[in-house]
């Protein structure tokens, strides 16, 4: 059986308006997806603003995360950084600070290609004992884990798994196909909108960054496919789609990461989850009057009165 399976979001890490890291936010966020039924958690992602937090506070993002969560759903800990004696730095103590698995992209701002990526992989893989999940996401990175290098790794033992945020669903589907004899690799989507057709492909799982705000969404999808219900799924998705809205706020005025991971943050502060919306510099935080819209968002997905 694949090692991990369903509902894994990419957890939202609140700041204090120091930018420091709101550890008691932090323990609300992840009680609310324990308490919605989720798989996993996946902490120091995209959406975890990973490459804006230190080393130290890496470590202790790894930590209190695995101490709220209290082996109740596996961890997977984000090593990400641009060349891998710094991933495989991040690695051991994330392993140390008892993280399930990593997970790891290409190498980034270092110019390579697919040939060293594969060699990026194997490096860390050799040097950490822990499960290792490939992060396709070319937005970020600017190269793009081509079909053949991951069916490579994956079928060499190297990676355990994959975490598609590439867009590219056909390549997604190709690598479930090539590797549809291999029981224990499993492969995610990292897209919200269509988690439903990616199931139904043969996917593993889902790591949605909106699952923050509304997990119950996620795993009621996730129950509903696999129940074979596939209409009411798609009823749960396109509800979700709608609510996915609100990333389209800010888009004007900011980033679109700031405009995504803003937006998460924004929704949660509105619904009690976290304290403030606070984004990691240079980032925007969404104003008031985003605020106000998105909220008007959250009424007609049925999330507040």
């Amino acid at each position: 059986m694949p090692l991990f399976t369903g509902v894994v979001p990419p957890v939202v890490t609140p700041l204090n308006s120091d930018f420091t890291v709101d550890y008691a936010s932090f323990t609300r966020v992840i009680e609310h997806l324990l308490d919605a039924g989720v798989h996993g958690l996946f902490v120091l992602g995209s959406t975890s603003e990973v490459v804006f937090h230190d080393a130290e506070t890496r470590k202790k993002i790894v930590e209190h995360a695995v101490r709220i969560a209290k082996g109740k759903v596996p961890v997977l800990a984000g090593t990400i950084d641009p060349t891998t004696d710094r991933v495989i730095g991040h690695a051991r103590v994330a392993r140390n600070a008892g993280a399930d698995a990593i997970v790891v992209t290409a190498p980034f701002y270092t110019r390579t290609n697919q040939a060293e990526t594969i060699d990026h992989f194997r490096y860390i893989r050799e040097a950490v004992d822990i499960p290792l999940i490939a992060y396709d996401i070319p937005v970020c990175v600017h190269i793009k884990l081509e079909r053949q290098t991951t069916v490579t790794l994956a079928r060499e033992g190297t990676i355990a798994g994959l975490k598609d945020s590439s867009g590219d669903d056909g390549n997604l589907r190709y690598v479930i196909a090539e590797l549809k004899d291999i029981d224990s690799f499993f492969a995610m989507t990292g897209s919200e909108i269509v988690v439903d057709t990616a199931l139904a492909m043969g996917a593993h799982g889902v790591v949605p960054g909106l699952g923050n705000v509304d997990p119950a969404g996620y795993v009621k999808i996730w129950n509903l496919m696999k129940a074979g219900k596939h209409a009411a799924a798609r009823v749960e998705q396109e509800r979700l789609c709608a609510l996915f809205e609100i990333v389209r706020v800010s888009l004007e005025r900011t980033s679109a990461g700031s405009a995504g991971v803003g937006a998460f943050k924004t929704a949660m502060q509105r619904l009690g989850i976290i304290e403030g919306n606070t984004m990691a510099r240079p980032q925007r935080t969404l104003n008031a009057e985003e605020a106000s819209r998105i909220e008007a968002i959250l009424k007609t997905a049925g999330l507040i009165a």
